[in-house]
């Protein structure tokens, strides 16, 4: 006899709150997201770009209003019962959206090409539909981020202690 085969089961995310999982709607959060960073497609390419890309080129402001426009994703994961790993690496990826995005043409460059708002978007709808199946990526991620920021305050720390040492035996 052969066995039944069954459909995996995903098991959803209860909301934090009664309207978590009507107030933001995934149709709607993926029309923002493709609005904020893929909207438009420059002529003869295959570069796509949004109104992210676009209210980023106003010199710091417009990175600020972006950013703020970009947090609905991270408030809409919150309300939905995303997992505060996933909501961490929302948050980081975002963070580097802005920071990067607010020097003048290249960060405008990178929020092109980095897309957070889709990023957080995918994130967003794997742990909802998957709970826990791929938090240990989000643990990855943030590990990762973590060593890169570690590496870039001690190797200057390193090069100084050695300029250092190089000088004092010198005199």
């Amino acid at each position: 006899m052969k066995p039944d085969i069954l459909s995996p089961v995903t098991q959803s995310l209860p909301p934090r709150t009664r309207r978590g999982g009507s107030l933001f709607a995934n149709e709607n959060l993926d029309w923002l997201a493709h609005l904020l960073d893929d909207r438009f497609l420059i002529p003869g390419t295959s570069i796509r770009f949004g109104l992210d890309g676009i209210i980023g080129l106003l010199p710091w402001v417009g990175d600020v209003v972006a950013g703020l426009a970009s947090c609905i994703f991270i408030v809409a994961a919150w309300f939905r019962g995303v997992p505060y790993i996933t909501l961490t690496r929302m948050v980081v990826n975002l963070g580097i959206d802005v920071v990067i995005g607010s020097i003048p043409l290249l960060g405008d460059m990178f929020d092109i090409a980095w897309k957070a708002n889709r990023r957080n978007y995918a994130l967003m709808t794997r742990h909802l539909q998957q709970p826990h199946r791929h938090t240990w990526k989000d643990w990855i991620f943030l590990l990762f981020l973590a060593l890169c920021l570690a590496a870039i305050f001690v190797v200057p720390l390193i090069m100084l202690i050695w300029l250092a040492e190089w000088i004092a035996h010198r005199i």
